[in-house]
Order: C-alpha cells, then structure tokens, then sequence
C-alpha cells in the first residue's frame, strides 16, 4: 500500500511509464551499459521519471522501473518470493515503512554504511526516520513521506461551535459536532492496512502501543489489551455506531471516505494530503461546485484524549537496495539521487506526495501547491509508526480481523479478543 490513497486513480499512468522506461533500459543493455532494477509501488508517474532524470545525470546506468501491485499485501509478496530466491535482479525497491524490518530481519536489504547514511537522513523528519533502521542499522532511505490531517467543512464547524484547529480538540468533540449537525465522519474501516493506520494512530495518540519489545520476534509482546487500547476500541465503536457514521463504513477506504466527504452530508473526514487536490480535479471535471473546495478547512488529526496532543498516521515509502544486487554503486548513486533534498521538492510537486525532508516544505513553489504544508510537515515529525516488527504482517492482520467491522468494536472485549489472538498467530497456535 501506498499509505497515500492514490494508488488506484495513478496506477495506468504507471503502467504506461513502466513500458517506457523498459524500453530506454533496453537501449542501454545493448550498449553495455549497467541497468538498475528499480520496483516502485504504482503512482502517477513520477518515480519513473525521477529514475530517468538521475540515469541522466550520472551518464553510468540507465534504469528499468517494474511496478509493483496496487496492494500493500502484494507488494510484499511479490518482493518477498523474489528476495527469497535472493534474485539479483531487484537493485533498488520502494518499501513500505512496515515491511522494512521484516526484510532487513530476513537479511533481504543491504545496509547503509555509517558514511553513506549521513546524506541520507539528514534533515529527514522524526516519523519516517524512526521506519528506516533495524538493530542501530540504517536499512532504508526516507524517500517520501505521508500522514493524515483532519479535513473539515468549515460551513459544518461554524455551524456547531468547534473549532477543529485548537489544540484540546477530540474525536468525542468531533463526533458530537457531527451528530449534532447531521453530518458524517469519513474513516478508513474497511478490514485492509487503512484501517490498521486508523487503529494504530488511535491507540498510539492515547499513549499506548500495539506490541512491544518488538526484537523478540514471535515472543514479541503484544499491548493492545490496555487502557490506550480500550480508549481507542470505544471511540471507534462510538463512531461506527453513531449517526456519524457514513453509509457503509466498514467497507469504506480513502476515496469513499473522500466521497462522503464531499457529498451533501459531509462534516468531517481523517485522509491522506491528494484529496485536496484531487478536490480540485473534481471541480476541473464538474464533478463538484468549486464552493465545496472553498468550504475546505485543514487540521491536525484529532487527538483522543484533551490535552495530549495526537500521534498523526505515517505512511510514505522508503528506498532500499536489494542485498543481492550485482551493482551496489550504481544502485546507491540513484537512491542518493532520488532522496536529495531537491528531488524531495521536486517530487512532491509532481506526485503530490510529501517529501520526507524538512526543509523541502519551506520551498515557495510547495507552498503555493500546498497552502497546509506547516501542517504536514509537523503531523509527520510527530506522526506514530505503525509497529515496527519483523512480523508485521501477522500483527497487521491479527488486528483487522479482530477489530472488523467496526460496529462490533467494544471496549474492553475487542482489545483483549486481538491481544490473545496476536500473540497465538505469533506462537504458531493460530493460522491467519
């Protein structure tokens, strides 16, 4: 997963980039010279041109972009039967945070060394720093960056009295604001890794975390079953079963919670950054009246309890480079080269994914383009990783199957339902 909710509105361009950027690797093999393998995950295109730009600009390599799937889950797959096979083939890959420490653990990617690293976590900010090292390693290279904001109409907030900028502002204050004002919350509570992002940002912004001492592996211990854990399994069940509630929640993902958002009913909504530009597209298409985007206020992701500010979700991709790869120093030129400073900025334009790099946010040119740039760049420096674990998929899925749907959410069955549940997959007592 892309963790940015465009995947599945940019992955033709991809695909029709990846045909292009075969075509010039080809080229380049018949003339001797070195082709990097990069596998990206699907987006509008611009990895794909920021692998020719690079290519270019060294002059010692051209480079082949292979397109993983859409989905999170098949991404890993598909890397993982390949590394496992220890195919040389795969240079450099685009990780998503959670799966990075499950490769490294599996010794899949090929650690930095400490004079390689400094260029590439400088100025990178806290939340995607803290995805990229496995046992005081540096094992990926922050490329991009993402969280999510809380979206609001303004319209909605005037009309209940809230002001979803101030500090002390909740979900309970949101979803009274909603239900007061027959308005929905748009969420991600379908049973896929959005919703794993929603569960975990609840759980870590009430303090707490979804497993711990996460170097023991299988005997790693999971923490859900706490009071952060029912704090968050209250909140979700209040919502999913409030008239806050969007029409088929629990089966909702980025862009039907975008939907619901924009519609007739739409109050509040926790996304990922393109749906404000993706709002702007709708408006060019006459899909929706510019008034709607005018009506669009941005925040911090709510917090759960008054006073403590929020955990925002961290999604975004880093870059790796394969163990096996037969061209370590050309693969290590174009991740340099796509993680620089000016790349990030460059990126971030083009894609409209947030760069990983701090000083990227004070460029004039993402200012204009994203007037909520202060916003995010704080949400990701304070934003709460996912579990970092080499074993996440099996706690990722312990935790959406145990949490779904969200009207069955209660406090404190839920909970300790995932952490028995969690801890029997990791011991082999359960099959997912």
């Amino acid at each position: 997963m892309t963790s940015s909710g465009t995947g599945r509105r940019r992955l033709a361009a991809a695909m029709a980039l990846t045909l292009s950027a075969g075509l010039l690797a080809a080229c380049g093999d018949d003339s001797g010279v070195p082709v990097i393998t990069w596998y990206i995950n699907p987006d509008n295109g611009g990895q794909g041109r920021l692998a020719e730009q690079c290519a270019a600009e060294s002059g010692a390599y051209t480079v082949d972009v292979q397109v993983l799937p859409n989905d999170a889950s098949q991404q890993r797959e598909q890397l993982v039967r390949r590394l496992a096979a220890k195919d040389s083939s795969i240079d450099v890959m685009s990780l998503d945070p959670p799966f990075v420490a499950e490769f490294a653990n599996a010794g899949f990617l090929r650690p930095f060394e400490s004079a390689e690293a400094s260029a590439l976590t400088e100025d990178v900010l806290r939340g995607p720093l803290a995805t990229t090292t496995w046992k005081d390693e540096l094992v990926a290279a922050p490329f991009w960056a993402n969280t999510q904001l809380l979206w609001y109409r303004k319209s909605v907030a005037q009309a209940a009295g809230v002001d979803p900028e101030a500090p002390g502002f909740t979900w309970d204050r949101m979803i009274e604001a909603a239900t007061g004002q027959n308005k929905v919350i748009g969420v991600q509570a379908n049973r896929y890794e959005g919703y794993m992002v929603w569960i975990n940002a609840m759980v870590v912004s009430a303090g707490g975390e979804i497993i711990t001492d996460v170097e023991a592996g299988r005997d790693a211990k999971p923490m859900i079953d706490s009071p952060a854990g029912d704090e968050a399994a209250r909140i979700i069940g209040d919502l999913a079963r409030s008239p806050a509630a969007p029409p088929a929640m629990s089966t909702a993902g980025e862009e039907e919670a975008r939907s619901a958002f924009q519609g007739a009913n739409g109050g509040f909504m926790v996304n990922w950054p393109y749906v404000y530009s993706a709002a702007k597209e709708d408006v060019a298409a006459g899909g929706i009246d510019q008034s709607v985007v005018d009506d669009i206020g941005w925040a911090r992701y709510p917090g759960v309890t008054a006073g403590n500010p929020s955990r925002p979700p961290l999604g975004g991709i880093n870059l790796a480079i394969g163990a096996f790869t037969q061209q370590p120093e050309h693969a290590l030129d174009l991740v340099r080269c796509a993680t620089s400073l000016e790349n990030n900025v460059a990126y971030m334009l083009d894609s409209g994914n947030p760069a990983a790099r701090a000083a990227a946010y004070d460029d004039p040119k993402v200012r204009e383009a994203f007037p909520m740039a202060d916003v995010i760049r704080q949400s990701i420096n304070d934003a709460g990783p996912r579990p970092i674990t080499p074993y996440y998929n099996d706690v990722s899925t312990s935790v959406q199957i145990t949490w779904h749907p969200a009207t069955d959410v209660r406090a404190p069955e839920t909970p300790e339902e995932s952490s028995t549940f969690m801890s029997d997959v990791l011991q082999g007592k359960r099959l997912l």
